[in-house]
C-alpha cells in the first residue's frame, strides 16, 4: 500500500503541478509565473534557513542542559522537508512548504505524526509509558558490551 500511495504521489503531484503552473501562465503570463516561482523558492530557502538557525539553538540549549532534543530534531526534518518543496516548482508544494514554516503548525503536524506512530518508521510516542522502558523485557533496547581493544594491548 505504501508503494502505492508514493507512486500516485511522484506521478499525481508533478501532472498537476504542471496543469496548475500552465493555467496560471495562461492567465497571468508566463513571465511572471516563472518569476513568481523563482521568488517563492528564494524567500522560502531564506526563511528556511531563519527556522533552522533557530530550531538548531534550540536543540543546543535542550542538548546542553543534558536533555534529549528529540522535538528539535523532528522540527529540523520538517524543515528540511519543507525546504525541499519549496525549491520545487510549483503552487500545491509551495503551499505545503510554507506551511511547514509555520511553528505552531510544524510543531502540531509533527505531534499528530508522532502520536499516531507514523514519524520516521513508526516511531513510538515518547510519552508512553510502555516505551520508556530500559533493560530486559523491551524488544527495542539491545544490551551488551563495548571494549575499544586498548586495554589489551598494554
Amino acid at each position: 500500500m505504501p508503494f502505492l500511495l508514493l507512486l500516485a504521489l511522484f506521478i499525481g503531484v508533478p501532472i498537476i503541478e504542471l496543469s496548475l503552473l500552465f493555467k496560471v501562465g495562461a492567465a497571468i503570463g508566463g513571465l511572471k509565473t516563472v518569476l513568481f516561482v523563482i521568488f517563492t523558492a528564494v524567500l522560502g530557502a531564506y526563511l528556511v534557513k531563519q527556522q533552522g538557525m533557530a530550531t538548531y539553538m534550540k536543540f543546543q540549549q535542550e542538548a546542553n542542559s543534558g536533555r534529549l532534543p528529540a522535538q528539535q530534531m523532528l522540527e529540523g526534518i520538517a524543515l528540511l522537508f519543507a525546504g525541499a518543496v519549496l525549491l520545487t516548482p510549483g503552487f500545491i508544494t509551495d503551499a505545503i512548504g510554507f506551511v511547514l514554516l509555520v511553528p505552531s503548525f510544524r510543531q502540531a503536524i509533527i505531534a499528530t505524526l508522532i502520536r499516531n506512530g507514523r514519524f520516521v518508521g513508526g516511531m513510538p510516542d515518547p510519552s508512553s509509558s510502555q516505551n520508556n522502558t530500559r533493560g530486559a523485557g523491551n524488544p527495542n533496547v539491545i544490551e551488551g558490551e563495548y571494549s575499544s581493544g586498548q586495554e589489551e594491548q598494554k
